[in-house]
């Protein structure tokens, strides 16, 4: 899919890589980028096309799917992450907000924008997913491999249409959710280029780090995984 010329629309984009994604897709020639937030004023830069969007809530990703209705890419960047051990945290308050946002959200948007990308011949679908799919820490949950599941499941029904769909994977982004992590992050911009390539070759799969290279590599050869 050649991403000049693109209509594309990306959520969470009023900061980190979702703002870098809004950017980036301006920077390579989109013609309109739906740049969404809980609050649209949050979203700023030149020739962006503000957009209310909680992925969390159905109707609202509806609703955005109506006030899109010509979206050829369409980038699913809204993640949250609650610290603290399945096991040992004080309730599973935690663990349900993850899986609202990175699971049910995430779906939510697949379901609200497969109908707009089949009428416009396809197009294509972007999962942000993190590396955190197939590495788990004790003390982080497993929302990212649940919707690693989920996306390769979305997958095999978007092929009909036609539909690319893309599950990207890092590490350690540069961003505020990764502020307080003492290792090494991969620039947001990089993250878009690479992911922004992976469209245009037709490729399922972004892997922006060494990282992820290297967790990719060890998978199982017998484990599920993104074809």
């Amino acid at each position: 899919m050649n991403t000049g010329g693109a209509n594309a629309l990306v959520a969470g984009a009023n900061r980190g890589l979702g703002r870098a994604f809004a950017r980036g897709l301006l920077a390579h020639g989109a013609r309109t980028v739906y740049a969404t937030a809980h609050a649209p004023k949050a979203v700023t830069g030149p020739g962006l096309t503000p957009l209310a969007l909680d992925i969390t809530d159905p109707a609202s990703a509806a609703a955005a799917a109506e006030r899109g209705p010509d979206a050829t890419l369409v980038v699913d960047n809204a993640v949250i992450l609650r610290d603290g051990s399945p096991l040992t945290a004080d309730s599973l308050d935690g663990a349900r907000d993850e899986l609202e946002t990175n699971l049910f959200g995430t779906l939510a948007m697949c379901r609200a924008f497969a109908p707009v990308l089949g009428k416009n011949d396809g197009g294509a679908l972007v999962n942000a997913l993190s590396v955190l799919s197939w590495h788990t820490l004790p003390q982080i949950g497993s929302s990212k491999a649940t919707a690693w599941s989920m996306t390769n499941a979305v997958r095999e029904d978007l092929r009909a249409q036609d539909t690319l769909t893309i599950a990207v994977r890092a590490a350690f982004t540069d961003t505020d959710m990764a502020a307080h992590v003492d290792q090494a992050e991969i620039n947001p911009a990089d993250v878009v280029d690479q992911v922004l390539d992976a469209v245009e070759a037709d490729r399922e799969e972004a892997l922006a780090d060494d990282v992820t290279r290297q967790a990719r590599a060890m998978l199982s050869r017998g484990a599920n995984h993104d074809h």
